[in-house]
């Protein structure tokens, strides 16, 4: 399985467009030790030149093209297969947009992320432009189901997903119950050749026993990485919220990834991260911090195989 991060950014992006934080102004001026990084998006590939992309960014057309193995390869074609979503919110599905053009899109979602995205939703008429333009498969949590390419052959990977502590996108607010199940989720695919497994969980409020038992077999750990404090945004002045309340885990502290996920011997990455996040700077305390606990830090274009 070959793993290509297209973005590695929390929505936003960074330098966020309306930030002048340490890190955002400091990679514009290059006073910091850093790069600038895309909203999060993830592809995926079994060598056979089928692509799978996790979660479609508003930064999609520019992450594709900066990925030739993505290019079409005839007057109208792509070697995008299907795409996957973790959750609704828009930094997860505005891309889908951008991939408009009377072109077939197979989406795998849950059933709530489906109708959040659907329902009332006048923009989704341009995905519907002919019959069949956008297929809708169902993604079940804890169903370990065959993943199709977009013309229904086996692609050669299975996926599973998990229910975890999320929140509903803004949009969704007061629309949608929060307690919901299928409201965030992570999906872990394994390869039906080599059984090997890769994990991605971009978006986590809390670890818990449970997700820990469902990581014990990845080989690779894609990890929400968001924010290094419960604090980040609250200490900065920038927004008087928590990493709880924006359901994120953050990755310090007793309850914080690094210390709950160090037991785990997968090879582990934190992804979908804040642009207030001090890990974005190479020569930061909180950067060596990770590194000496076996972590990586993801940025756009890292390739990895399981």
């Amino acid at each position: 399985m070959i793993v290509r991060v297209l973005g590695s950014a929390a929505g936003g992006g960074f330098p966020q467009w309306n930030c002048a934080c340490l890190n955002c102004q400091g990679v514009r001026d290059g006073s910091v030790l850093a790069v600038a990084r895309t909203q999060e998006s993830l592809c995926i590939g079994t060598g056979t030149g089928d692509w799978f992309i996790l979660n479609a960014s508003p930064d999609i057309h520019a992450q594709i093209e900066g990925f030739p193995p993505l290019h079409p390869r005839q007057l109208r074609h792509s070697p995008v297969q299907a795409i996957f979503l973790t959750n609704g919110d828009l930094d997860h599905c505005l891309g889908l947009f951008s991939l408009r053009e009377n072109h077939r899109l197979a989406v795998y979602a849950t059933d709530t992320v489906w109708r959040g995205f659907m329902d009332d939703n006048l923009l989704c008429r341009t995905l519907q432009r002919f019959p069949g333009q956008l297929t809708w498969r169902n993604v079940k949590p804890g169903l370990e189901e065959t993943v199709l390419c977009m013309d229904g052959r086996p692609s050669g990977l299975s996926v599973q997903a998990m229910a975890v502590p999320g929140k509903l996108p803004v949009h969704l607010e007061g629309l949608a119950s929060s307690s919901d199940p299928e409201v965030n989720i992570g999906l872990k695919f394994r390869e039906t050749a080599s059984r090997r497994v890769l994990a991605y969980l971009p978006a986590v409020g809390s670890v818990q026993p449970s997700l820990m038992e469902w990581l014990h077999d990845a080989d690779l750990i894609l990890f929400d990485g968001t924010f290094w404090s419960e604090d980040e945004l609250s200490a900065s002045g920038i927004l008087k919220k928590s990493a709880a309340d924006m359901a994120h885990c953050p990755i310090s502290g007793h309850h914080g990834s690094l210390a709950a996920l160090q037991a785990l011997k997968a090879r582990r990455v934190f992804i979908h991260i804040n642009n207030t996040n001090p890990i974005l700077r190479e020569d930061s305390s909180e950067r060596r911090a990770v590194e000496a606990a076996g972590w990586e830090v993801a940025h756009d274009g890292m390739e990895m195989t399981v």
